[in-house]
Parts: structure tokens; sequence; C-alpha cells
């Protein structure tokens, strides 16, 4: 795959901030009756690789400002994140920032809608999708959300918490509303392309108009298995190898998560891999923002319709506040990023006003 060449994806970055400059500042100048620059209506027709939409960091852990995962959901935010530990003494998954036997967050167990914005928190990973399952079903027009799952200490063989497990935990709590690999891989006649890369160079993601209502989950490293394992053993290449033998075995259905490329740089971030044959199972890339934005090469992910997350966008230069910016400013720097070719804008803009950005989502490039 072909780079795009420096001043192309200089001029097209311009063009693009020029005109979410220019939208701004007629937003602001015409005040309550300017229309925002992109509406998700406007967007319906683009591949969900087409959009960039506005998240929220660690959503799990934020309980002093959403009481439960449900309100953070009610923001219109497009990406939340969750931090899950293979518990090795009793095999469940919890979710908690730093404790790998117990869970600390602000999901509830719920049976229905009606249950997800009251009980008892510090679930499980089950009860967070839940929540975020019975929340979709009762918003079947809202921005298909992005679940950004953090695995802090990977999968466990001896616990039984291996791909083959959390595809079935994720599938039975998420349901209906979850875009898997096989969605993306299948093509209009029924047939598939040979691996996840090709289907995304051909742009078969579903549009983000039939995306409504709908989930799609991707999976990175977590820090604990960064830091103790041997990076042949953290979730994305065992995951990747898990897709390839589904795929292999023709039982590509049961897939249901993402795996995503961590740190993204410069060029292709797959040639790291030194499995090969892993490589074209990777269309999700997750890096910093600050990174994402000096790299030369971001045009790259959107020019092949990859899916990129990019984390901290108040860190960029010139660094925003990371919890209370302007709405306007809060807005610039979205505006910015989806320029740069960012799919999903993770922040931790809880505040009013700047929580105002959560819900929006633009063009992407």
């Amino acid at each position: 795959m072909p780079l795009p060449t420096t001043s192309l994806t200089r001029a097209r970055r311009a063009g693009t901030r020029l005109l979410a400059a220019t939208a701004l500042l007629l937003a602001v100048v015409g005040g309550a009756a300017a229309a925002p620059a992109a509406q998700a209506g406007d967007l319906s027709s683009l591949s969900l690789a087409g959009v960039t939409g506005t998240g929220l960091h660690n959503t799990y852990n934020d309980s002093a400002e959403y009481t439960y995962l449900a309100n953070a959901l009610d923001t219109g935010t497009s990406l939340v994140e969750l931090d899950t530990w293979a518990n090795v003494l009793n095999g469940k998954w919890d979710v908690s920032h730093g404790d790998p036997l117990a869970s600390e967050n602000n999901c509830v167990q719920a049976g229905s809608y009606a249950d997800i914005y009251t009980g008892d928190r510090n679930q499980n990973l089950d009860s967070c999708l839940d929540d975020i399952h019975y929340w979709l079903l009762d918003h079947p027009t809202s921005h298909p959300i992005m679940i950004k799952i953090e695995m802090k200490n990977g999968f466990d063989d001896t616990t039984g918490q291996n791909p083959t497990e959390f595809d079935s935990y994720v599938k039975a709590h998420l349901g209906s509303v979850l875009y898997t690999p096989a969605d993306l891989l299948t093509k209009s006649d029924g047939t598939m392309y040979a691996n996840l890369d090709e289907a995304a160079q051909a742009n078969n993601w579903a549009t983000y108009g039939s995306l409504e209502g709908k989930a799609i989950v991707e999976i990175i490293p977590g820090t604990f298995e960064q830091a103790v394992d041997a990076s042949s053993t953290w979730v994305d290449q065992v995951y990747a190898q898990h897709l390839i033998d589904l795929y292999n075995s023709g039982e590509i259905a049961d897939a249901a998560v993402f795996p995503s490329v961590l740190n993204a740089q410069t060029g292709d971030p797959r040639l790291r891999y030194s499995n090969t044959a892993l490589r074209p199972w990777f269309v999700v890339f997750d890096q910093d923002a600050g990174s994402f934005v000096s790299d030369g090469d971001t045009e790259w992910y959107n020019t092949n319709h990859y899916l990129a997350v990019v984390t901290d966008a108040y860190d960029v230069t010139p660094a925003l506040s990371a919890s209370a910016p302007s709405l306007a400013d809060a807005e610039a720097r979205v505006a910015e990023l989806a320029a740069d070719g960012a799919s999903y804008v993770s922040t931790d803009w809880y505040n009013s006003p700047d929580d105002g950005v959560l819900s929006e989502v633009l063009p992407r490039g």
C-alpha cells in the first residue's frame, strides 16, 4: 500500500482545517441560529470509516461525573472506554482501573432499560455491556458507539478466559447491537474478503446511518501485560491469530471484537509484527493525539479506510485544559483531529460547557 505524498496530505489537511475553522467562526458570530458544521444525519451515507466521533476516556471510572454508565451515554458520546481484568481467583472479567481482583466502576446489574440508572455499582464487565446494550435498544437512532476495552492483564488460559470465551461473553451481552469482523468481511453478494485489510481498503464498512443504535468493540493490550509479558502474548497478537483460525475454519461469524494496534506510528505500524500473517487482520489503530498529529502520514489511515482512535485530545500543541477547556476550544480541537484523519477522539472533557462537544460528529479527513 503506497503512502500518500506529503504535499497531498498537507493540502488535504489545510483545506479541511480551513473549512472547520470557518464553520466554527460562523457558528460563534451567528449565535444560536447558526447550524453546526455537521450533524449525524448529514453523514448517514458515509461509511463508518468516513466519520469522526468524540468520546470519553475511562468512562467507567468517572462516577463523580457520571453516577451511572448510562449517564455518560446520555451525553451522546461516540466512544466509551472500559478497563477489564481477567480475575485469576474466580475467572470473572472485573472492571476497574487498578484492582485486579475486584470491580470498581459505575456499571449496574440490569435486566432492562429501566434498571440502568439505579442499583449497586461496581459490577463486572457483563453488566457494563448489558447497560450499553439496553441503552442502545432504547436509543435506536443514536450514534454507533465504539467500546474500547483495555485488557489490563490480557487473556488467561488457566481460568478459561481465552479469545473463544471472550467472543461468547461479548456476544451474549451485546447481542443484536454488535457490529463484528464478519460484518466487515462480508461482501454484498455474501462472499467474503480474504482478510480484514482487504475489506477495509475496499471500504466495506457499513454506512454510518445503518449503524445507528449499534456498537463496535476494539481491544488493546493492557498496561499490566505490557509490563510483565512478552509482546507475542499480548491480546492484539493473540486475538489476531484467533481471527485467522476462525476464518480458516469457516467460523469467523463467532468473532466479536477487533484487535487494535496500540501506539500507532509513522508508516504502517503493523510492520512491527514479525508474524506477517497477522498484519492484514488489523484495521483499527490506537495512539496518543499528540503523537498522531506530529505523524506526517496520518492521512494514510483515512485513505485506506482504517479506524484511528486517538487519546488525550487536549495534549496537542497548543495544549488545552485536560478537563475543562472552553467549548469553542474543544470543538476546534475535535475538528483539527478529524482533519488529521482520526476516527474517534477520546477526551476527559466531562464538565460543562466543554462536555457539549461529546455528541459532535464530523466528516473525517
